[in-house]
């Protein structure tokens, strides 16, 4: 409890948590919101920085501090906390931190003492009302004169409203915690006062002077940092699109899942800001400059060759703009060369007259197609940035991505304008085809393609652009965790298909089947015709034998593309194909898959479909690819060893591991043969950003100039990298680190397994490996995905004791299941997390749901 003046000078109690550091390299003031109070930042105070004091204070009226007589405003909130810090003794540097409505006053606080600040932080906060927006509908229901003495001070029911919003909910200890102070309406009159003080419209008498700190905020010029629960029903997108507005230097991270108290929905928020505050001096560079943090030792290695060849990715398209030959087959509809070319000049220029602007983000809710195709390099062609979310993610899934990508503009078919209306997305309506105006009224349309590219035939053609701009933002599968944005720069992705290219010696004549429908896209680029088989795209494992032939044999394909789901389904149905099906496949020489390791025994069948295809798996994900390669062929000589060979790294690629051990010591890079750890890569190629995600950035950057992919392996003596499976599956036991692809791939070679999980149980550092095992004559693999229960037991006796005789190490449990759960995208790889979940509830007796 501290004495210290108010903002007029009369003495007050406050409740201040202080961690004391002395001395200080610098000071963390947190400001917390309503009906908040310090307590807020006790995982601050838990993880500051070495040398870091930190204060969080409670306002006056609020948590344990004093109740003045009368209402405080934001400006006497504001003139508060500079009167309390001063008596404090706190003189800089200071880096403010604020949530809620603690966010206004910390940045009030930092408007006033800029000789003192050295960044800002916030968490779930608001400056002012973004354009068009009325406000937080909570704090609007609240505000109301009839609502706000009733709700916020005569009952608990704003206080305890504020802790309901986490799902899942808050323990009840924390929830009561946060309520502690608040136990009467005297105890709550501030509650009730804080909300009438918000300022909804002009004459609230706190109007101006937050109008003027928002303001202000655009004149802040040092680092900041943003982090926020994409759930909140109160600060949505909208308000976190405002603040990066008046803050476009700002990092942000977003912590998916979490709600409006995010410092307890996302507690490592704690560590996120302790490593930020580590590293203001190199955050203090130009604004919005990427950085990297400092990194032990890496190899010696020059930096991955930049060739200086940034021809645009359309390029092929303007040079074969007279071809009438076949670019793109999908369910029954062909384009030409030609007619692309000429409605990606069009749109382009539509787009730009109709106000989609260099760097302006397009999402894409449009099934693969020639529309598909067009919208993308027209979009690239006038300086826009696509966001292509794969329907694979789910609703649910998309709409997390969408929301999270801020979105500028939309174009969709007609379910996918109504889905973007249901998922509250941003942005101005593009129809992929004309509708009637009733649907263009109800769904929002400003402009169909057919519209643009009129409207683009007189218009003039925009700058293309640099190739250092940004060019897509594409996401992962969610295979293991939730989706993240992946952003690209045109120069990265034209690195990426001059390497496809040279690896793979592709020709201006070749052909390709696209069975993973997304890597169609990249067929101008390559300067190849493609095809995608009629199939539904969201689930690989649909492709047939005789619909890849049929495929084939539209476009006279060299080569193909699936993923190792749709090789499984391929081979098991190769008995319908027709004679002349299978001529068609006789044509095809070069196979290509990726998304998960493939089986030596399934490129070997594959081999009997496709006899005159060079089959190869190229290793890569959605940060980089490719990134290695490997034929059949090459598998075959390598034999077997611990994990997957995945192949040599690439011409202008570079692989390197971070030993995997289980203290904090040395994690400098190493390439020495046999050393297991987490596969760090470098090249032209790589990513340039995760989107929103700056925490996650920083970990995969972490040695400079280089990716940390989260696979873990190790190279052997020839140069061959081999997978050992993800770093989140190590099992962390008390004597050693275990990677699980090795042991599964052991198990899955006994003839009574047909599929292998292995997990570990229990808290790290103290795990015990599980392995769970498919027997053989269970549902498909390749149709057993989804993150339902599984059909967990113990396994038989004697499938156990045969399953631990093959295992190559102790197993504390040997558990079957009727299925693995896989993921949605490619249908191939396991979810070891929801494997090891329901092992540990099945071990626990509580079932495996």
């Amino acid at each position: 409890m501290v004495d210290a003046p108010d903002a007029e000078g009369r003495t007050r109690r406050w409740h201040v948590l202080d961690n004391g550091v002395e001395p200080t390299t610098g000071t963390l003031l947190c400001v917390h919101g309503n009906p908040t109070w310090s307590y807020l930042w006790r995982g601050l105070l838990a993880a500051a920085p070495p040398g870091w004091r930190v204060v969080a204070a409670d306002h006056l009226g609020m948590g344990w501090s004093e109740r003045p007589d009368a209402d405080r405003s934001v400006a006497q909130r504001v003139a508060d906390l500079g009167r309390l810090t001063d008596a404090l003794g706190v003189t800089g540097p200071v880096v403010t931190v604020g949530h809620d409505w603690g966010g206004i006053i910390s940045l009030g606080w930092a408007l006033a003492h800029r000789d003192q600040l050295r960044g800002v932080v916030l968490g779930n906060t608001a400056v002012a009302q973004p354009p068009g927006d009325l406000g937080p509908p909570l704090i609007r229901l609240a505000h109301l004169p009839g609502v706000r003495p009733l709700g916020c001070v005569v009952t608990p029911t704003f206080v305890r409203a504020t802790s309901a919003l986490s799902r899942p909910a808050l323990p009840r200890d924390v929830r009561d915690a946060l309520a502690s102070p608040y136990r009467t309406a005297d105890d709550r009159r501030a509650v009730g006062a804080f909300v009438a003080d918000i300022p909804f419209s002009a004459g609230h008498p706190s109007y101006d002077v937050v109008a003027e700190l928002a303001e202000g905020v655009r004149t802040l010029d040092v680092p900041a940092l943003m982090f926020w629960g994409p759930r909140d029903p109160v600060f949505g997108e909208r308000y976190l699109a405002d603040l990066r507005e008046r803050l476009p230097h700002a990092r942000v991270h977003r912590f998916e899942g979490a709600s409006h108290l995010v410092t307890e929905d996302a507690p490592e928020y704690a560590d996120l800001v302790s490593t930020w505050v580590q590293e203001l001096d190199e955050l203090s560079g130009p604004a919005g400059a990427a950085t990297s943090p400092a990194s032990p030792a890496s190899p010696a290695s020059p930096a991955s060759p930049d060739t200086g060849h940034h021809e645009p990715l359309w390029a092929p398209l303007e040079r074969r703009s007279h071809d009438t030959s076949p670019v793109f087959s999908a369910h029954g509809t062909t384009v030409s060369w030609a007619a692309l070319s000429r409605r990606v000049t069009e749109l382009a220029a539509g787009l730009a007259s109709a106000g989609v602007r260099p760097g302006d983000r397009v999402g894409l809710l449009v099934e693969p197609s020639a529309d598909l195709t067009s919208v993308v390099y027209a979009v690239w062609r006038a300086g826009a940035v696509v966001v292509v979310a794969d329907k694979g993610l789910g609703f649910t899934g998309m709409r997390r991505a969408l929301r999270g990508a801020s979105l500028d503009h939309l174009v969709a078919g007609r379910a996918g304008l109504a889905a973007a209306r249901a998922m509250g997305l941003p942005g101005s309506r593009i129809a992929a085809h004309p509708l009637p105006a009733s649907a263009r009224r109800l769904l929002g349309v400003d402009h169909d393609l057919d519209e643009l590219a009129r409207r683009g035939r007189t218009a003039a053609a925009p700058t293309p652009p640099d190739p250092d701009a940004d060019c897509a933002v594409v996401f992962t599968s969610g295979a293991t965790g939730p989706s993240k944005g992946v952003v690209y720069r045109h120069r990265q992705v034209r690195a990426q298909v001059d390497l496809v290219r040279a690896t793979y010696g592709l020709q201006p004549d070749d052909t390709f089947v696209a069975a993973f429908a997304p890597f169609s896209i990249l067929g101008p680029a390559l300067g190849l015709g493609s095809v995608v088989p009629d199939i539904d795209v969201t689930a690989p494992d649909t492709l047939t034998a005789p619909l890849l032939a049929d495929a084939a044999k539209a476009v006279d394909a060299r080569i193909v593309f699936a993923s190792p789901a749709a090789l499984r389904r391929v081979v098991a149905t190769r008995a319908g194909l027709t004679a002349g099906q299978r001529d068609a496949l006789s044509g095809v020489r070069l196979l290509m898959s990726a998304g998960a390791p493939v089986p030596a025994s399934l490129l070997a069948a594959v081999g009997e479909v496709l006899p005159h295809a060079s089959l190869h798996t190229p290793y890569g994900m959605t940060e980089v690819l490719p990134v290695t390669d490997v034929s059949f062929d090459e598998i075959t000589e390598a034999g077997a060893g611990e994990g997957v060979c995945v192949g040599r790294p690439l011409p202008g690629v570079e692989v390197a591991l971070e030993p995997l051990t289980h203290s904090d010591g040395d994690t400098s890079l190493v390439v020495e043969p046999g050393v297991t750890g987490e596969i760090c890569v470098r090249a032209a190629h790589v990513k340039d950003r995760y989107d929103s995600l700056w925490g996650t950035e920083h970990t995969a950057s972490r040695h400079p100039g280089w990716h940390a992919t989260g696979d873990v392996g190790h190279l052997d003596d020839e140069g061959r990298l081999w997978v050992e499976g993800r770093a989140a599956h190590v099992v962390s036991t008390a004597d050693a680190l275990v990677t699980p692809v090795a042991i599964e791939q052991r198990l899955e070679s006994l003839d009574a397994v047909s599929a292998a999980a292995v997990v570990g149980v229990g808290p790290p550092g103290a795990q015990v490996v599980v392995a769970v095992v498919v027997p053989e004559g269970a549902p498909d693999r390749s149709r057993a995905g989804g993150r339902g229960a599984m059909d967990l037991g113990v396994a038989p006796y004697d499938l156990a004791e045969d399953v631990r005789a093959a295992a190559g190490t102790a197993l504390a449990a040997v558990l079957r299941s009727d299925r693995l759960p896989l993921d949605i995208r490619h249908a191939s790889k396991v979810d070891r997390l929801e494997v090891a979940r329901q092992a540990a509830r099945t071990l626990a007796g509580r079932g495996g749901s």
